[in-house]
């Protein structure tokens, strides 16, 4: 059987790997976030545009995490500042007073502090030039791409622990709670989750609306740390796990805690669907900055980039996404799951 062996030991390998790198592994939304962030963007874009992406839905959704493989499974060194900005490293200061641009932002600060403490609002200025500069040379495969890895950085910028030093509850005592926040309750809860979105606009000052998105965020922050802590100190230890026969604390595939059921169902009252608002607010965000590219890019006529083939063969589909969406829901599909 030695083909047999081969897949085993692949196998194992592989899995040994994933394990021996799980306590640094934080993804924002996870895979099923960043999923439904881009798809649930892609629907709320004008015809104009809808039809384009929607031509490349598949791409779109699982492009979506390609920057977290970057990261992680490609030990991409420059990728992994990008994902967040611990704004504690930065003085505490308000936000108003920061480098607004990232032009400022790499003259004031250091590589390697950028590096240690964060360039995510930064980035997004970048990839939005990249976006617009794509569109306006018409180039499909540069468009899809940045399109799709900005949709992962605004999902980042949405969630709140991706704007603190303390991303991981590390420092109060709640060790895990980004991955609880983040994947656990979103797999568990987000078949409920709304994802209808209004229509995108124009963003006059991407530059203030990328920090009023970081701001936003970083206010929840404090919150769910604080809400999470005081549920801790009202529940017994034993009831915060979900335990296994023989009563160790049972791991998610990248090594986190798993919480128990009726743990995670009072967090989620408690934060009163902060996760579906902060997940919300990522895909409209994704919307409307695909949407400012293309206005101004000159509003370029991105259907001359497919063959007619291609539109007329994803119609049927996008009319029966569009016709679910109409309930706040997306079509169900396979993501991979972290819990």
């Amino acid at each position: 059987m030695p083909h047999f062996h081969r897949r085993s030991a692949r196998r194992w390998l592989a899995t040994t790997a994933l394990f021996l790198l799980a306590p640094t592994l934080l993804f924002a939304w996870g895979t099923w976030g960043h999923e439904r962030i881009n798809r649930a963007a892609v629907l709320a874009l004008p015809p104009a545009l809808r039809t384009f992406f929607y031509n490349h839905i598949d791409f779109m959704v699982q492009e979506s995490v390609v920057p977290d493989l970057r990261k992680y499974t490609l030990s991409d060194k420059a990728e992994g500042p990008r994902h967040f900005i611990d704004l504690e490293d930065y003085g505490n200061q308000p936000i108003s007073q920061l480098p607004q641009t990232s032009i400022e932002a790499y003259a004031k600060y250091e590589p390697a502090f950028l590096d240690k403490s964060g360039r995510l609002p930064w980035f997004i200025q970048d990839m939005l030039g990249k976006l617009t500069q794509a569109m306006k040379n018409g180039r499909k495969e540069e468009i899809l791409f940045v399109a799709a890895d900005l949709g992962h950085y605004l999902g980042d910028a949405t969630q709140p622990l991706h704007t603190s030093s303390n991303h991981d509850g590390q420092l109060t005592g709640q060790k895990g709670i980004h991955a609880f926040y983040e994947s656990q309750m979103v797999e568990k809860f987000g078949s409920t989750y709304n994802f209808k979105l209004r229509e995108p606009r124009l963003i006059q000052d991407p530059v203030a609306e990328t920090w009023r998105l970081i701001a936003q965020s970083h206010a929840s922050a404090d919150t769910l740390l604080a809400i999470e802590k005081k549920l801790q100190a009202e529940t017994p230890a034993a009831a915060m796990f979900e335990t296994d026969a023989q009563g160790q604390v049972k791991k998610n595939v990248f090594n986190s805690n798993v919480r128990s059921a009726a743990y995670t169902e009072s967090f989620h009252k408690a934060l009163r669907h902060m996760e579906e608002r902060q997940l919300r607010t990522a895909a409209q965000a994704a919307a409307n900055y695909w949407y400012t590219a293309w206005i101004n890019a000159g509003q370029p006529d991105l259907s001359k980039l497919d063959t007619d083939y291609t539109t007329r063969s994803s119609q049927s589909n996008l009319k029966e996404e569009l016709r679910l969406l109409k309930t706040g829901k997306l079509v169900d599909f396979s993501s991979f799951k972290e819990f």
